[in-house]
């Protein structure tokens, strides 16, 4: 299974993305881009990749105790960037960064102490995808749009293990499904 942890925002905030993303779309430039449906919106905390059925209890039982261990924390969306020249396009965060980080790294290491190999570890960037490109594209005008974009506050209560089914059809554009298979309260959440 290709696996990774991630906190999901909730619907209404995935609206107000995507009123801003419909504005993206319509810029210079944007036919250039895949852009990604709302189903595959997530804050990833961690990727774990293909991981073997029987190491999922342990990965599991391991990101409890980290959601478990991390407070509830506020959250928004807010400005955006872009990796690789324009290969990649996000929305950002604001709120409890550092708390969402250690969530992160928490995760990260249930990953490690479950035995799934997590290759080098990486700085974490707190990014929403929106859009990718195989080439460098000019994504500017829609780092101008994203710069004014801020979504309402919510509070994350969960961190979610999500199994990614990549497409197999070869139909172009077509987005992997996304499929929750576990969801853990952070402490103090109800």
């Amino acid at each position: 299974m290709r696996l990774f942890a991630a906190v999901l925002p909730p619907p209404d905030v995935t609206e107000e993305l995507l009123a801003v993303v419909a504005e993206l779309r319509k810029l210079p430039g944007a036919e250039g881009l895949r852009w990604t449906g709302v189903p595959g919106w997530h804050f990833t905390l961690a990727f774990y990749g293909e991981v073997d059925e029987a190491v999922v209890p342990e990965l599991s039982a391991r990101l409890e105790r980290a959601a478990r261990r991390t407070p509830c924390f506020p959250l928004a969306l807010r400005g955006g960037g872009q990796f690789g020249h324009g290969r990649a396009v996000w929305a950002g965060a604001s709120g409890e960064l550092a708390v969402l980080r250690l969530l992160a790294e928490r995760a990260e290491a249930a990953g490690r102490k479950a035995g799934v190999e997590m290759g080098e570890h990486r700085r974490y960037k707190a990014h929403l995808t929106v859009a990718r490109s195989r080439e460098a594209v000019d994504v500017r005008p829609c780092l101008e749009v994203l710069d004014g974009f801020t979504s309402r506050t919510w509070t994350v209560a969960e961190l979610a293990l999500v199994r990614s089914n990549l497409p197999r059809s070869g139909v172009p554009g077509e987005q992997p499904r996304y499929e929750v298979v576990g969801r853990w309260a952070l402490g103090g959440a109800g």
